[in-house]
């Protein structure tokens, strides 16, 4: 991806997480995967927030351990850039940010977002706002 890509994917990114959280605090949400149980030591403001055991083989070298980390932060259009360009370029993956009561999430992806709404009618609010982009699939995916 280029410089101009990245462009516009950052803007959108930022432009549907500024219409979800502008003026609140967000949990932003990060997995590691591993194959081990032990919390790897990453960014000492890594935050970890908890392991989940998502594959439970009997032998211990196929099981395999999401860690995930949550950094809470108030939210302000960029303050995530480098998180959303690394998942737009995916050497990141399972991103999300939400609200502090998990009500609204955004889980950005290296070719889009989805996007979790309180109720129908906000989700299509959004949608009929940024038609533009939607695939030109009749679904809009």
């Amino acid at each position: 991806m280029d410089e101009s890509e990245h462009a516009v994917v950052l803007e959108r990114f930022n432009t549907v997480l500024d219409e979800l959280f502008a003026g609140t605090e967000v949990y932003v949400i990060t997995p590691f995967w591993a194959t081990e149980p032990e919390v790897p030591l990453l960014e000492p403001d890594a935050g970890y927030w908890q392991s989940l055991l998502v594959e439970d083989d009997p032998e211990p070298e196929f099981r395999t351990y999401c860690h995930l980390f949550a950094a809470q932060l108030p939210w302000q259009r960029g303050c995530i850039d480098k998180l959303l360009r690394d998942t737009a370029d995916d050497k990141v993956a399972g991103v999300l940010v939400t609200d502090s009561l998990m009500q609204r999430i955004y889980h950005p992806y290296d070719g889009g977002a989805d996007v979790f709404l309180t109720t129908p009618e906000e989700r299509d609010r959004i949608r009929d706002r940024h038609t533009d982009w939607l695939s030109s699939h009749p679904s809009g995916l």
